[in-house]
Formats: structure tokens, C-alpha cells, sequence
């Protein structure tokens, strides 16, 4: 993450289950929290879920880290968001908004919350959800509420209003902050700022691309050609 970036008002978090690139970032100043799924830990080959997130816990413990129960029925769900939460201070545990059959976590999240567990609610995609979220953890310690914005635009929706909205609902609620989740690209970093999101989860490859900003154009595309004339002669092309 190195060179000139913005002044932002918005958090960055690092999103990911690459152990050692976790504790590269942990040293950088800008990143604020960390966050990852059981997706994101499989694609990084880890097969002992206990034994990575304690890892991780033990070498960041100063910020936020979001740890996601797996477990499809809510009594079950309850206990391993209880486990989680024993693991550290620092935990966030993340709940999704529904099961695999579509059934509401709300209570399930009013009940945890109401313990004194800190959430990160997850997977959601409307502000009806959001709504729901945000009466739910009311009365809590303080959580997050994750909207999953990249997967909305993949979906051809614009989704910078759905986030302002869903920026509005959380406004007289100070204990609970907007996540925008799942951005596509840096510029997504920008317009989550520019609407008053709290939090944005970033790859560890998007990170990477926070130093181009305010590039120069020119430079930027002169380039582009070096990398295509260099790769065409390493690969040792003829016509």
C-alpha cells in the first residue's frame, strides 16, 4: 500500500485468509480491522478452522478481526458464535441475515447481541434487510452491518444509492457502522467515502491498488505498453 492515497474518512479493512499477507498488513498503519469467510478460507487451503483463527488472534489483537459461524441451524449457529466470541476481545462474529432455506437470523442476531456479543452481520443485499439488522442489534454493544455492494453491482444494480440508503437507516444509531462489502474496484473505495459509509473490506490485491491514486494518465498507459512489449518478448512470440 505504498505511495500517496487520499485523505479518507472511511475504514479499511483487509479482507482475506492469507495468513502471512495478514500480518504484512497488520504493520500498516491504515488498516483498521480484518475481516474473512469460510469461502476465503478454503480458497487459501486452510483446513483447520480453530487453529487458523486462533493463530491469527494471537498476532493481531489491537483491531477488529470478523470471524463467521458455519453451522445452518440457529441453535447450533448460537453456540459457535459463542465459541468465537471467546476466542478474543477483539472478535466480531459474523452472523448471516438468513440460513441456507432463507429463514430470518434476526432473532437469533437480537439474542446474541443482547448478550453482549459483537456482531458483523453479513450477506446482506437490501435495505429492508439492513432495516431489520438495525432493530435487531439496537440495543447491543455495537456492530457491523455488511452489505455485500460488489455482488448488487453484479447484478446491473447501481450500488451507490442502495448504500446511501442503507447509510440513513444506520444514522441515529452511533453504536452500529455501514460495511460495504464485496467492492469490485478502488473506485469503489471512493464512492463508499463520498456517501458516509463506515467501513469498506478491501482483497489484498485491491489494496495494493490504493497507491494509484491520481495517477497520471499518460504515465499509467506508457506503461501498459512496456508490460505488453516485455511480456510478448519474454514469452519469445514471432510473427
Amino acid at each position: 500500500m505504498a505511495g500517496a492515497t487520499p485523505n479518507l474518512r472511511i475504514k479499511i479493512f483487509a479482507d482475506g485468509a492469507d495468513f502471512e499477507g495478514m500480518l504484512r498488513l497488520a504493520d500498516d498503519p491504515r488498516i483498521a480491522g480484518f475481516t474473512t469467510n469460510p469461502t476465503l478460507m478454503r480458497q487459501s487451503g486452510v483446513t483447520d478452522y480453530e487453529g487458523f483463527a486462533r493463530k491469527v488472534l494471537g498476532h493481531i489483537s489491537d483491531r477488529p478481526v470478523s470471524l463467521e459461524v458455519f453451522s445452518d441451524d440457529f441453535g447450533d449457529m448460537a453456540r459457535q458464535a459463542r465459541t468465537l466470541a471467546s476466542w478474543g476481545a477483539n472478535v466480531l462474529v459474523k452472523i448471516p441475515i438468513t440460513n441456507t432455506r432463507g429463514d430470518s437470523a434476526l432473532a437469533l442476531i437480537r439474542e446474541l447481541s443482547l448478550e453482549g456479543l459483537r456482531l458483523n452481520v453479513t450477506a446482506i443485499m437490501s435495505v429492508e434487510q439492513v432495516e431489520g439488522a438495525a432493530e435487531a442489534l439496537a440495543a447491543g454493544p455495537g456492530a457491523i452491518v455488511s452489505v455485500f455492494a460488489g455482488r448488487l453491482a453484479d447484478t446491473g444494480r447501481d450500488p451507490v444509492p442502495i448504500i446511501g440508503r442503507c447509510v440513513s437507516v444506520l444514522d441515529s444509531l452511533e453504536t452500529l457502522e455501514l460495511l460495504w462489502a464485496s467492492p469490485r474496484e478502488v473506485l469503489n473505495v471512493y464512492q463508499a467515502d463520498k456517501i458516509g459509509c463506515h467501513i469498506i473490506t478491501l482483497t489484498h490485491d485491491l489494496l495494493a491498488k490504493l497507491s494509484l491514486w491520481e495517477k497520471d494518465p499518460n504515465e499509467y498507459s506508457l506503461e501498459t505498453v512496456k508490460m505488453f512489449h516485455d511480456d510478448a518478448r519474454k514469452a519469445g512470440y514471432l510473427l
